[in-house]
């Protein structure tokens, strides 16, 4: 989080305030500065670090910061604003913080080790197949609505463990490519992580049996094992390090199990209790709107498990992690990504001119995929393959298309 402003009247006053007290006490030998000195001596320092001026942002006659080496500009620079929010996280330890601040601190941290666009796409998902689950207007009761909250706050629990897992075993790792998440960048010692995963498991786990849906538990422990799969580092297991097999973690995740496994949860619980009648077993449903939810995200998947290695390609090739990038190219997985991509649009406009029912499905399945597919194309060819940033940001793009999807999935009928 940014440093609190300071206003420039409350500086005035401050330096009055120094000013008296040195005078009040000149003449004492040994005399040290009082704690309020060097708390406020702190906050000239951060005004300063803040404004670019001071010790720590003079420059010298070729650009340079004081102190800064011949090669600094050489450092691959991190990815948006984790540098500088790094930098005041240090400001901050050195110069004392209030209760305020170190919560504000732990809270921004644990924000960012949820990998945020993470958890929109999986609450984004869970909500979009919930409603497909609905067969009509009379299924939107109690039932539906406890459900959907049952299974959004399992599956937000274990999405933080499963990401969580996978920066326990990649600090190197993200020490490269992604400094700013709290275990790389020492905000949060191994212990605190490795404790939230398993916190996060377990309630996610428990969810799922207080629930009793045998599709709901189904779900989140195939999406654990899996998760452990993909990034522990232990004998068989950290499938990441082969492109295939990472590539098949992903695509089981999210193209299938989430739909398959949440739209039955919701369905079970909606055939389940049909008004005093209460059922002992559900059966398996399916619907056209499940069917194309799940052929288009196993594309948008398989895109996506290859297009995530291609920012990290620095630490990847480092770490001996051979993903399809570091084997094949940049060059050669980005326009591989855009063809799964673009095969995927054709066919939702496929399916809504031939398959859809009614026609203002019909309209909103051709039209809206239809203009994401345009915007594809448009925002690839601005993307720069020298760039790890560039490519990041791009990388962010799709994951937007990506919610976006989830958004139309229950307008397929």
């Amino acid at each position: 989080m940014a440093l609190m402003g300071v206003g420039r009247g409350r500086m005035a006053g401050a330096r009055r305030g120094l000013g008296a007290r040195a005078r009040a006490t000149r003449g004492f030998a040994g005399w040290k500065p009082p704690p309020e000195r060097e708390r406020e001596q702190g906050l000239h320092e951060r005004v300063r670090r803040r404004k670019g001026k001071g010790r720590k942002g003079e420059r010298d006659g070729r650009g340079r910061a004081s102190g800064e080496s011949l090669n600094a500009g050489k450092a691959r620079p991190l990815r948006g604003d984790a540098e500088p929010h790094i930098k005041e996280v240090k400001a901050r330890g050195e110069a004392g913080e209030t209760e305020k601040e170190r919560a504000r601190r732990v809270v921004d941290a644990f924000v960012r080790f949820t990998r945020p666009h993470t958890m929109m796409g999986t609450a984004i998902s869970v909500t979009s197949v919930s409603l497909l689950a609905l067969r009509n207007s009379a299924d939107i009761g109690g039932a539906f609505v406890a459900s959907v909250v049952i299974a959004l706050v399992a599956a937000l629990a274990m999405n933080i463990s499963i990401v969580g897992l996978n920066q326990v075993y990649d600090v190197d790792i993200d020490k490269v490519n992604k400094p700013y998440l709290p275990l790389a960048s020492g905000e949060f010692s191994e212990g605190t992580g490795k404790a939230i995963v398993l916190g996060t498991a377990l309630f996610s786990l428990a969810i799922g049996v207080a629930s009793g849906s045998l599709p709901l538990m189904l779900t989140l422990v195939a999406s654990l094992l899996l998760g452990i799969f993909y990034s522990a580092d232990l004998p068989l297991l950290r499938w990441k390090r082969f492109p295939v097999l990472a590539a098949m973690c992903i695509l089981a995740v999210r193209a299938v199990i989430v739909q398959l496994g949440f739209f039955n949860h919701v369905r079970s619980a909606l055939t389940l209790h049909v008004g005093s009648v209460v059922k002992d077993r559900f059966e398996w449903a399916s619907s056209l709107g499940l069917v194309f939810g799940t052929g288009f995200m196993v594309l948008f998947s398989v895109a996506i498990a290859l297009f995530k290695d291609l920012p990290d390609i620095v630490g990847d090739e480092k770490a001996g992690i051979k993903t399809l990038s570091v084997v094949l190219g940049r060059d050669f997985v980005f326009r591989a990504c855009n063809a799964l991509l673009m095969a995927a649009y054709a066919s939702a406009v496929a399916v809504g001119l031939f398959c859809t029912n009614v026609w203002w499905s019909k309209a909103i399945t051709v039209g809206a995929h239809s203009i994401l597919g345009l915007a594809l194309v448009r925002r690839s060819r601005d993307v720069d393959l020298s760039s790890s940033d560039s490519l990041y940001s791009f990388y962010m793009f799709i994951w937007k298309l990506f919610y976006a999807e989830y958004l139309l999935l229950p307008f397929i009928r």
